[in-house]
């Protein structure tokens, strides 16, 4: 049966496996928010490339990458991760598989933030 956490529990796993990086990571992680989102919007879907019903969408980076932010990038919005509770709930069957999942989400979508790809994280174990 799937795991089921109020928002404020499911922001502490977030916040968990924000606390488990490295603190050379922590501080690299600027200028973005990480949040909790309840699902993805169809056009966030569309966004990951997933607009035909393709998967289930567990996280999302929306912003510029480290990797290409030159000199005058500035005075921006803040880049953004979201983290999506029901996605996760949707597939995981216990708390310590909802925990794991939550971590290797944010692991992914920060390297998303610092720029990289599919592949790249995939052979990153991410």
């Amino acid at each position: 049966m799937p795991v089921r956490y109020t928002h404020e529990h499911f922001e502490t796993l977030v916040d968990e496996a924000l606390d488990s990086l490295p603190e050379e990571f922590q501080e690299w992680l600027d200028n973005v928010a990480i949040v909790v989102g309840w699902q993805p919007t169809a056009e966030q879907l569309a966004q990951a490339g997933l607009e035909h019903g393709g998967g289930l969408l567990f996280g999302l980076y929306v912003g510029v990458p480290k990797t290409h932010r030159g000199f005058t990038y500035g005075e921006v919005v803040p880049d953004k991760i979201i983290i999506f509770q029901q996605s996760i709930e949707q597939v995981c069957r216990g708390p310590e598989q909802v925990r794991e999942c939550v971590r290797k989400t944010v692991l992914h979508e920060i390297g998303h933030h610092f720029g990289m790809d599919e592949d790249q994280l995939r052979s990153a174990g991410v």
